[in-house]
Parts: structure tokens; sequence; C-alpha cells
């Protein structure tokens, strides 16, 4: 949905003296309030699927690095779509065509910080999708159908000079149309909002920020991500998204080296409709997510262990769409 994509926690917030120009921090902080100002203004996009589908690119805390070095990771999401919903509640069955939408996220990241402040991450996600709809030969079969592949890969530079601490930062990138977009069977049944990719070139804008909560054994992070699709294919625009989230963990358990932190999130996910010819239903996408993601990561460093469950809030989605009502992750990261 991804994106990122790990939902790991930071280093707790220390204070490193460290100076640099007043004018490039006031200018790139003004960068990210138009970029927070921008996502406001617009509702936003899930991964390569409008129909209610779609992992969190935030939340990912671990994503705030403190200092050089490289670290890989192996993110697990999945949720089954198998409710119709319109508007702000549960609608009958019978409105929606499609019945079900089953689909697991594997996602490999890298990421590389250079030095201090500059780093990259790059996110090659792969897919499976189970899709049942209603369609076949006679068109008003339920129809079963499997597919998987590479998804869109995410590249992505990185900023954290914001402040002194390296507390604060940007993010920018590209989404690129590398999942496939023209998975088809016979009748015709799969449609551009179901497929794995998007088939868009995506601009990608975010900010983070860690805090602190005086002496208290807890840490806390936002992020923000903001994606426009500029360049599309095949009369399908999908809809811009905005996901952002809020977190706190405690970092106060210890057995031996391992610590033990209890995490928890919100989570609001926004999406426009999306336009052209080829998009299955505009009435019948975009939407506003609120989850909240209770979740506990275990560190034994270099390695760190992370789980979640998201569990909606608030559900708004235009027109009749399936939406899941639990989703889950699993994320296994190395620090080298």
């Amino acid at each position: 949905m991804n994106t990122f994509s790990s939902t790991r926690r930071p280093a707790p917030v220390s204070f490193t003296p460290y100076s640099r120009p007043r004018t490039l921090r006031r200018a790139i902080a003004t960068l990210a309030a138009l970029m927070g100002a921008a996502a406001l203004l617009q509702p936003g996009r899930s991964l390569g699927c409008a129909c209610g589908c779609g992992i969190y690119e935030v939340g990912t805390a671990d994503m705030i690095p403190t200092g050089s070095g490289v670290e890989t990771f192996f993110d697990v999401d999945y949720q089954d779509q198998n409710h119709n919903w319109s508007g702000t509640s549960e609608a009958p069955a019978a409105d929606n065509g499609d019945k079900d939408i089953r689909t697991t996220w594997y996602t490999f990241g890298y990421q590389q910080m250079f030095n201090r402040e500059w780093g990259i991450r790059l996110e090659v996600p792969y897919e499976t999708r189970h899709f049942e709809t209603t369609g076949g030969a006679t068109g008003s079969d339920i129809v079963d159908i499997n597919f998987s592949g590479v998804g869109d890969i995410r590249i992505e530079g990185i900023y954290t000079g914001l402040s002194d601490d390296l507390s604060e930062g940007i993010t920018f990138g590209l989404k690129l149309p590398t999942g496939s977009y023209t998975k088809e069977d016979a009748y015709n049944d799969i449609d551009r909002d179901s497929e794995i990719g998007s088939g868009s070139t995506d601009i990608l804008l975010g900010a983070f920020k860690r805090f602190g909560f005086g002496d208290a054994p807890w840490s806390g992070f936002a992020q923000t991500l903001l994606d426009v699709p500029v360049l599309t294919q095949v009369q399908y625009v999908p809809g811009i998204e905005w996901d952002t989230a809020v977190g706190a963990y405690y970092s106060g358990w210890k057995i031996g080296r391992v610590t033990i932190a209890p995490i928890g999130q919100l989570k609001l996910s926004m999406r426009s409709r999306d336009d052209g010819a080829n998009s299955a239903s505009p009435v019948a996408s975009g939407f506003v997510r609120v989850l909240a993601a209770p979740g506990i990561e275990v560190d034994a460093h270099p390695f760190k262990v992370y789980a979640d469950v998201e569990l909606p809030l608030y559900y708004w989605f235009n027109g009749d769409q399936l939406v899941a009502k639990t989703l889950f992750r699993v994320n296994v990261s190395y620090m080298f």
C-alpha cells in the first residue's frame, strides 16, 4: 500500500553539536512545509489498487537515520478485502461486482546513509493477488483469478540535516512503472485499479521528525508522504495519495542485549479519484482511512524484528469498494 516501508523505531533522540548554513536549513524547511500544505489540499493513492487495497508507505520510524550506515530489510504485508464499503459504513455485498481481493506484499529494501545527512533508499516489492469478481463468459459468473509479479519500484533520496541532532528531514524520489498493468483473463475481468502496477511514474515527496518526551523512556516520530502521478499510460490516471503516521514507542524493556519495545501508531491515508477512459469506475475510487496500529519490536543488534496489526478507526470510501477489516505486517532488518 508501499512503502515504505519498514515500520521500525529510530534510536532515541540525541543532540550532537553540528552547524550548517541557516539559509539551507530554512529553505528546505520551507519546502517541507509547502509539501505538507499541498498534501492537506488533496486526497491520495494506494498501491496499484483503487478499490481500497494498498499498504501504507509511512509509519517507517527506522527510516529516520541517526548517522551513516547500511540497512537491508524484508517486509511482508497482508490484507484480505472481503467487505463491501460505501461512504462511512458497510454496504451489501450485492452492490459490488468485486467480491474478494487477497494480497500479500513482499518488499526487499536497501537503505544507505553516505554521511550524517545524505542517503538513499530502494524498495522492490513482489506481490501475489487473489481476485474474485463477477464476470466470465456470461458476465455474471463468479471468477477466481490468481496473479503475481514484481510491483512498482521506489527509489528515494534522504536528507536529515534540517536540525543539528538529525531528528528532522525530507525524502524525495520516484515510483517507477515496473509492475505489470496488463494482466488479464480471457474475459477482461481485471480492471486497471486491480493490477499489480499502476503504469504511472510518480513523484514522491516526504518529511519526517523524531522527538522525545523529556526524561520518560518514550520517544515519538511522525512521517508524511505525498505521491503524485506525473506520467501515465493507456488512459489511466491513478489518484493522488497522501499518507501520514504519528507513533510512539517505549524503550525500557531489556533482556540481556535484547530490547523489546511496544509501539503504537495512528495512520491516515487519503486518495483522490482515478481518472481517464480506462479507469474502472471513477465513482468507485478515492477514500479516507484512519487506522490504529499496535505493534512490537525486538531489537537484537544488528537484527530487528517488527510486527503490527492495523485496525480501522474510520473509513470513508467513494462509491462501493472492497475493504479489509485488518491489515498485518512483519518486518525483519539487518544493520551493517
